[in-house]
């Protein structure tokens, strides 16, 4: 489970004999609560935005779905108009023809600019996650160095201690 900033100022640590300066132990961690909150803020809100355009997302795919099918549903009623326009007179069936091109052309230009508008949602989602990533890499960079595990092997020799605690007295 990961550390939340309350974790973080609640952590008490042992006191030994020339340990650590506490107050720069608290100005120390006094500052990794306040980065660790700005870094769970920051989250929160590429979430709230990366929400957003998936929303987004979804929403051309909806469209371009629909552009489709409005796409097949104007080929076939140009079809058709074709297939009764050569019943008719010969100006009849150049209109609707002309007709038919206008309404596919704006369907694929509409088709075209929102297929256009979805790939740079890609490739700023793809921004997004590398930038993302890089950051989660980095703050797992910090935490898996070797001086956390120096730390953990400090050992102190309390017998020097006593020696001179008896000494003292």
């Amino acid at each position: 489970m990961p550390l939340s900033p309350l974790d973080i100022h609640n952590k008490e640590f042992g006191k030994g004999f020339r340990g650590y300066n506490e107050d720069e132990v608290n100005e120390f961690l006094d500052q990794i609560i306040k980065d660790f909150e700005l870094l769970l803020k920051e989250k929160k809100e590429l979430e709230e935005k990366l929400k957003s355009s998936s929303e987004r997302v979804g929403h051309f795919t909806t469209i371009e779905s629909t552009l489709q099918k409005s796409i097949v549903i104007a080929q076939e009623a140009a079809e058709e108009v074709r297939r009764n326009s050569q019943k008719e007179a010969k100006l009849i069936v150049k209109e609707a023809e002309k007709n038919a091109d206008r309404i596919v052309n704006e369907a694929l230009t509409k088709a075209r600019r929102i297929a256009l508008e979805i790939e740079e949602l890609k490739k700023q989602s793809k921004v997004f996650r590398n930038r993302f990533k890089m950051l989660v890499e980095a703050q797992l960079d910090l935490i898996n160095t070797d001086d956390w595990d120096h730390l953990m092997q400090y050992e102190v020799d309390t017998s020097e201690l006593e020696r001179i605690e008896t000494t003292e007295d």
